[in-house]
């Protein structure tokens, strides 16, 4: 199946991530993100691009940049095989680093562009590790302390036009919890492939070992939870996919994967 074009983004910003293979982790020790934070550094110089917020996790890393003269493709290429380069030398390791080509989706709205940054700088706390504030590998304290690599000017002008001020917005801003309606289309960018509607509807009904989808509304919630809970294992498949191909309220099947994932 040929590769599907990337949309261009008519904002120039996109949300890119870099995921290890089968979800492995891609950082083992702190000089592993100094490496990589080097590399993003120096790609930073030569390809003159605009970075607005990043955290590097432990299996997967999450930039938000805008490209400028060089394309993303490039940008993207040169800081992969960089840092795969290195982490396979260090660790005597050879093939993929990486879980397929590098994600991207188009950023064209100041207020995707904001929900995107805090979550991007929220994900230590929603993966459990640490408070955004004390995690060391993401942009949020070069908007509080000292700029490193983040043009975080740019952003910071979206909130005030004094620094302080807006520093202090900033902070007000990321400290918002995430709403679900406008995560949706973040969280739902995260999976790893999509599948059609017609191949989701053939994979539930092998699994489920049941001819009519629409059967499933009629189960008692305890049954279709139980079923749900089958379903969380499937890769590939949105919120909102899953709902319109099961005739299921959305936030029926948000709540039942959550409490599945407690």
């Amino acid at each position: 199946m040929p590769r599907q074009q990337r949309k261009k983004s008519i904002s120039g910003i996109y949300h890119c991530i870099l995921r290890g293979i089968n979800k492995q982790d891609i950082f083992f020790e702190n000089q592993d993100y100094i490496k990589f934070f080097d590399i993003l550094g120096k790609s930073k110089k030569l390809f003159h691009f605009e970075l607005y917020s990043y955290i590097l996790m432990p299996n997967h890393i999450h930039l938000e940049i805008k490209e400028k003269n060089d394309s993303l493709s490039k940008i993207m290429q040169n800081i992969g095989v960089a840092y795969a380069t290195y982490f396979n030398k260090k660790y005597n390791r050879v093939g993929h680093l990486f879980q397929n080509r590098f994600k991207s989706k188009a950023v064209e709205t100041q207020i995707y562009m904001l929900n995107l940054l805090r979550y991007i700088h929220q994900n230590p706390e929603q993966a459990g590790i640490e408070k955004m504030e004390k995690y060391k590998w993401s942009s949020y304290n070069e908007y509080i302390n000292k700029k490193i690599l983040t043009d975080t000017e740019i952003v910071l002008k979206f909130f005030s036009k004094d620094n302080k001020k807006a520093i202090e917005e900033f902070v007000t801003f990321n400290n918002m919890k995430i709403g679900h309606f406008e995560s949706d289309e973040i969280l739902e960018f995260e999976i790893k492939e999509y599948l059609t509607d017609s191949e989701l509807i053939e994979i539930i009904k092998d699994k489920l070992q049941i001819k009519n989808l629409q059967d499933i509304q009629k189960y008692s919630k305890k049954s279709r939870d139980e079923l749900l809970k089958k379903l969380s294992q499937i890769s590939g498949w949105t919120y909102k996919q899953m709902s319109r191909v099961l005739g299921i309220n959305i936030r029926i099947i948000q709540r039942a994967i959550k409490e599945i994932e407690r």
